[in-house]
């Protein structure tokens, strides 16, 4: 591969709320230079919902020498809004890349499942939930996939207004992107159960189009059988009005299992002649580690970070870091190292 990447949490925001309540800019500094040093990444896909906060991390992350991919993801706003969003992240992505950086801008993730007026239902668990039937989805596939393609031709030219880059976006496949407007092909690709015994051919042929491809997101939670629910990790979290709360039931934490998942899709990318890869994700600051107490408050065991986060103290391996890695995140810079 090309470009070594992984994405940087600079908080998702959906109702006024931001998932990571705190970004501390000495915080985020230390953690990109991590990244570039420890895991020994090219490039970051900077991800959030508030403009500042992604150009500030982005920021930084040039002045590391890595590869920007400038990543507004918008939960539940308006066509309007995200039009809004897009258009002034890439004025943003713009004056970084006109200092020197190489930037990439990423117009939106997962559009259908995450904004109403794709597909049925009124919030973003509604629609999440359609993919466990495989009937409703073959239902609505010819209509979302018109209504992405549809918006998406706006999105793309009203980022080219502001921003003279390679555009992409981070489709999942039920969206039948129609791939004209952009410069890369971008999938968030998830291997699970029901699609192992085919996920190496599908790889490949993502290749054949004929356009750099990039897997924007793939990744594991960190609880045994993870692996084998791909995207759908996240299931087994109970949530209050402020975010994650607990656990549905007891699990049992596999550390080596999210980084062997890890180790064999990176090795699948590789081998599909994919260009670029960005591992899911780098933190999850609202999913915290509760290593005593009660198990089902242990929240990061359904977190697909690399690291844990601590709620109440500083990790040991990175002194005044509220986090330590796991068993991921030597996996993941053993395999940039070496490849």
């Amino acid at each position: 591969m090309r470009t070594k990447g992984i994405s940087y949490d600079t908080g998702f925001l959906r109702d006024g709320a931001y998932s990571r309540k705190r970004l501390d800019p000495e915080t985020v500094e230390r953690e990109l230079r991590i990244i570039r040093d420890e895991l020994h990444c090219t490039a970051v896909r900077i991800m959030g919902g508030d403009a500042d906060r992604i150009e500030l991390a982005a920021g930084y992350a040039a002045d590391l020498g890595l590869e920007v991919w400038f990543s507004p993801y918008p939960l539940e706003l308006t066509g309007e809004e995200m039009l809004r969003l897009f258009a002034d992240c890439a004025g943003r992505a713009e004056r970084l890349r006109r200092r020197g950086a190489e930037v990439v801008f990423v117009a939106g993730a997962e559009l259908s499942l995450m904004n109403p007026g794709f597909l049925p239902g009124d919030t973003t668990d509604e629609r999440v939930a359609l993919l466990a039937r495989p009937e409703a989805v073959r239902e609505h596939i010819g209509a979302v996939s018109g209504k992405v393609n549809a918006f998406l031709r706006t999105a793309v030219a009203a980022v080219r207004e502001h921003f003279e880059g390679p555009v992409t976006y981070a489709a999942v496949p039920l969206e039948r992107v129609d791939w004209t407007p952009f410069d890369v092909v971008s999938l968030d690709l998830y291997r699970s159960a029901e699609t192992a015994d085919r996920f190496a051919d599908g790889v490949r042929d993502l290749t054949a189009q004929g356009k750099p491809v990039a897997i924007t997101e793939f990744g594991s939670a960190t609880y045994r059988g993870a692996g084998d629910r791909g995207a759908l990790g996240l299931e087994i979290v109970e949530y209050g009005p402020d975010g994650p709360v607990r656990l549905n039931g007891s699990h049992q934490r596999d550390e080596p299992g999210q980084a062997r998942y890890l180790r064999e899709l990176l090795a699948a990318f590789d081998a599909g002649g994919i260009d670029a890869a960005f591992v899911f994700t780098f933190a999850l600051y609202d999913f915290v580690h509760r290593p005593d107490g009660d198990p089902r408050a242990d929240l990061d065991l359904a977190s697909y970070g690399i690291v844990k986060v601590y709620e109440d103290r500083p990790g040991s391996r990175f002194p005044g870091l509220p986090w330590d890695p796991k068993e991921a995140f030597t996996a993941v810079g053993e395999y940039f190292r070496t490849h």
